[in-house]
């Protein structure tokens, strides 16, 4: 048995770097301030794909990411992991897209790839913390899906055995194929780069990238080498491409508005050191809930 699976991946900017430029004044994150990093869940989500292919001759891995030119990025990491190929889908119309608008983007583009098996998320994006994309493409898919998932156990007769990670213990749950399932960072960590594989890949881009690179009428390095090694020409797909509906991709189909937004700076104007005792525990938190610190 052989398995078609399609990681959903995505550039984010990296959080623990926010600045008071992180933002622009539409409420939309401010990438070009951030760095670009590979959103973490989004590879523990990588690595059960990778497993999956390991324990199943033939099974190949799809990386399916959205954004600007340079999230081909995503897909070179896929690659030099062992994902097999990738698409970016990449427009202007996708800019700024909420999770309702980025699930609807990306179903289209799954739907356009046709065949597939599994499809495998991270929980959630770091960017946002809604973990609402993965569940909305299995709604809009009309597929079945399996969220907060640890460990993918089995896959026999049709069927998917998957460990959740929930409240209070851990669940197994068995579901029908095709199948949507969202992992969490408790997962196992994904692999690093294979050398042979960084090799392979590394010249791999994206037809914007290439115009980035020749836009001064410099020629494209190795321009030859995409004719005839055509996994390196990174597949790239507009809403055209993908058959979507402009109004209801980026801000135009982006029902969630950004009211007003604050930079929060915390300074401790006091310090106060506390016994592991039951009474001063839970007075520190009754002082936490009353000041508004938390709750």
């Amino acid at each position: 048995m052989s398995l078609k699976i399609i990681v959903l991946a995505k550039q984010v900017p990296d959080t623990r770097n926010v600045g008071k430029d992180a933002m622009k004044e539409d409420g939309t994150v401010n990438r070009a301030a951030l760095p670009a990093i590979f959103n973490p869940e989004d590879l523990n989500a990588l690595e059960q794909a990778l497993l999956l292919k390991e324990r199943f001759p033939g099974t190949t891995v799809t990386v399916l990411t959205m954004g600007p030119g340079r999230a081909a990025e995503i897909i070179r990491e896929g690659l030099y992991r062992g994902a097999d190929n990738g698409y970016l889908l990449t427009d202007r119309a996708f800019a700024g897209a909420d999770t309702l608008a980025t699930s609807y983007a990306l179903a289209t583009a799954i739907r356009k790839i046709g065949s597939y098996d599994l499809i495998i998320g991270g929980r959630q994006a770091i960017d946002g913390d809604t973990a609402q994309v993965g569940p909305q493409v299995a709604e809009k898919l009309g597929l079945t899906q399996v969220t907060y998932a640890e460990e993918i156990l089995k896959v026999e007769n049709g069927k998917i055995t998957v460990k959740r990670s929930i409240t209070g213990g851990i669940e197994i749950v068995e579901a029908p194929m095709p199948l949507v399932i969202t992992v969490n960072g408790s997962a196992a960590p994904c692999r690093p780069r294979n050398a042979f594989l960084v090799q392979k890949y590394k010249r791999a881009l994206g037809a914007q990238e290439k115009a980035e690179q020749t836009k001064d009428g410099t020629p494209l390095p190795y321009a030859d080498l995409y004719d005839v090694r055509p996994y390196l020409n990174i597949k790239e797909w507009s809403v055209a491409d993908v058959e979507g509906d402009v109004k209801q991709c980026g801000l135009s189909g982006s029902p969630t508005k950004v009211k007003t937004i604050q930079n929060i700076v915390f300074q401790a104007k006091e310090s106060k050191s506390i016994t592991a005792a039951d009474a001063e525990v839970e007075d520190l938190i009754k002082e936490l809930i009353s000041s508004h610190t938390i709750g």
